[in-house]
């Protein structure tokens, strides 16, 4: 099992390329489905989510080749199948976005709980709710959803929160609907304007996207289309942290500088320096990290995905600083991973920390237990004294294309193991 070595204590300097959108790249896929001809997907980024979802693509009959780096063609007017089995859900929460386009066009569809979650939990249950309302017969079976209906029906949804994953689902099985579909309260990511781009360019007819109201006219046919991704605005973020904490100077090129508003206004708070051009941001670290209090909230506020490595830069804050989540449910299991590099952090809920800054971290043998926690400990490393184990940094490959290398470019010493 993969582990990262980093050596601490070197500013971050230099320019990097931001990667396509983990977040916007898979709705993007799943969106493939829907189409009677090949789709050409660009700037592609070259994840453990990608793979899997590509492979839940192939299960259900999908061709798919690279036709270049970065460039995927998925091909699917060989679907035969119309469920998504668990072995590979399971793995991947977002794949489960594959229900509403099989249960729009083919009129069924069957696919794995995601993780094992229940019914109840709040991001698969709107995304039953919206489709139960266009009229389909929703049944479970052993840890299976089974979708039904002949043709969907447009109808009037209000999602109870902005879920970014109900709002895509709901849009996907609305563009082959009979009528018009409006969701009301949906999710305003850019990652859903990147989605209602795609299926716009396939033939549908949506208006409103990142916006509070989206109205979708399903039509009977889409065919096949050339995409480009949109850049990570995570990934974006998280480099642009590493340099703040490193007190480095980095350029982040091909940046979506308007998606990460919120984390902008965050860091010149603590006293980083941000230069914003055509495409490109640049970020120069404070001699002193000020403490700032950071909530998570839907988009456009700040973003769950970087509370983490926020979190990370903020143990070496002077004075104290509070970590507020709203989105997701404990989402601190970094706390405890950073507490043994020497951050003085405490949870006081499920939605609450504060973090007493320090002068320093040290370098410790830590563990990833997902994703963006992986990315914490990174940053955390990239800024302590000494020597810092990652473990299980396979949770930080599903987002972050090549993390070491383009660090490693930056100046970090930095290596997979």
């Amino acid at each position: 099992m993969d582990r990262f070595i980093v050596e601490g204590g070197k500013p971050l300097v230099g320019e990097i390329a931001i990667s396509g959108s983990k977040n916007a790249v898979l709705p993007i896929f799943a969106a493939t489905l829907l189409a009677d001809s090949p789709c050409t997907i660009t700037n592609v980024p070259e994840l453990r989510d990608v793979k899997t979802m590509l492979k839940v693509l192939e299960t259900l009959g999908c061709r798919t080749s690279a036709a270049e780096p970065g460039t995927i063609v998925i091909d699917p007017t060989g679907v035969d199948r119309f469920d998504a089995p668990y072995d590979l859900v399971r793995t991947m929460r977002a794949s489960f976005i594959v229900l509403g386009p099989l249960l729009t066009r083919y009129g069924t569809a069957r696919v794995s709980m995601p993780g094992g979650c229940a019914i109840g939990v709040r991001q698969v249950d709107l995304h039953l709710k919206g489709f139960a309302a266009m009229g389909a017969q929703i049944e479970t079976e052993g840890g299976y959803i089974k979708a039904s209906c002949p043709r969907l029906k447009g109808a009037e949804i209000y999602l109870d929160f902005p879920s970014v994953g109900a709002t895509e689902n709901i849009m996907l099985a609305a563009s082959m609907a009979e009528g018009t579909t409006v969701i009301k309260n949906p999710a305003l990511e850019p990652e859903i304007i990147d989605l209602a781009n795609i299926l716009i360019r396939m033939g549908a007819r949506i208006a409103g996207a990142g916006s509070k109201i989206i109205e979708v006219t399903g039509v009977r046919r889409l065919t096949g289309c050339t995409h480009e991704v949109m850049a990570d605005r995570i990934e974006t973020g998280t480099y642009a942290v590493a340099a703040a904490i490193t007190h480095g100077q980095v350029r982040l090129h091909r940046a979506p500088v308007a998606a990460i508003q919120s984390v902008i206004a965050k860091l010149q708070e603590s006293g980083a320096e941000v230069s914003i051009g055509d495409g490109w941001l640049d970020v120069k670290g404070p001699a002193q990290i000020r403490s700032v209090n950071v909530t998570t909230q839907p988009y456009p506020g700040f973003p769950t995905d970087l509370q983490a490595p926020f979190m990370a830069y903020l143990t070496l804050a002077k004075g104290s600083s509070t970590v507020t989540e709203r989105i997701f449910e404990n989402r601190f299991l970094h706390a405890a991973e950073l507490g043994r590099m020497g951050a003085d952090v405490r949870v006081q809920n499920a939605s609450s920390t504060i973090i007493n800054g320090v002068d320093t971290l040290s370098g410790a043998q830590v563990m990833a237990s997902d994703l963006r926690a992986g990315a914490a400990l990174v940053v955390a490393a990239l800024a302590a004294k000494g020597s810092t184990e990652i473990h299980r940094v396979y949770h930080i490959d599903r987002g972050y294309v090549r993390m070491e290398e383009k660090l490693a470019h930056l100046g970090a010493t930095i290596r997979r193991e």
